[in-house]
């Protein structure tokens, strides 16, 4: 079984997450992909990627992002663009029957601005998938961050309640320190003195 670990990010690893995560933005795949395939690589959780990167690497590859982005948008259109000269070239287009009078008022015009219609809506629906797939991708790793938080609020408690009962049983140890030092102060034999008619000084028993 491995290890999951838990100690302090090296610069090498915070250098590595931020390169898988550039890349799967840049390739359309998703963040919580590049935790997951970050994680199994240092032996983390991908909860722990994913914070380590919203909290400490992320704003240092501000550019990086923003251009994996504009790489990741040229590419989907590049991708639809072909998508669709295939679509045109080789889909079967249903052709109204023309053979009543209705449909002989059917021009090509109009089965243009129909297709150029269907594909306006066709994009707006991919857009909506794609934007709903963020906001998914997005509630996920909040959601693991929130993991780890409610880990690492653990991690104090325990820190904490450790420093308490440390603390207690230095009070404990002190407080009994300090009544031996009253009872032996109380046990000792106070001593009085008076002088003999030679004038040596002689102890007195209490």
């Amino acid at each position: 079984m491995t290890t999951v670990r838990q100690d302090a990010w090296t610069k090498d690893e915070d250098l590595l997450l931020a390169e898988v995560v550039l890349r799967h933005i840049r390739e359309g795949s998703t963040q919580l992909k590049a935790f997951e395939e970050v994680g199994k690589k240092l032996s983390r959780t991908p909860a722990a990627c994913g914070f380590r990167w919203n909290s400490q690497v992320r704003k240092q590859y501000k550019t990086g992002i923003e251009l994996s982005k504009k790489q990741r948008k040229d590419l989907k259109k590049k991708n639809q663009t072909e998508e669709e000269k295939i679509l045109f070239t080789d889909a079967e287009v249903e052709v109204p029957d023309l053979s009543n009078s209705e449909e002989k008022s059917l021009s090509f015009e109009s089965v243009i601005n129909y297709l150029q219609d269907y594909n306006e809506k066709q994009q707006k629906l991919r857009q909506s998938a794609e934007q709903l797939k963020e906001f998914k991708e997005k509630l996920f790793v909040l959601e693991l961050e929130v993991q780890e938080l409610k880990r690492e609020n653990q991690m104090l408690k325990k820190e904490n309640k450790a420093i308490k009962d440390d603390y207690l049983a230095l009070l404990t140890i002190m407080e009994k320190a300090r009544k031996l030092a009253v009872k032996e102060e109380e046990n000792q034999v106070k001593m009085k003195f008076q002088m003999d008619p030679n004038g040596n000084l002689e102890a007195l028993k209490k």
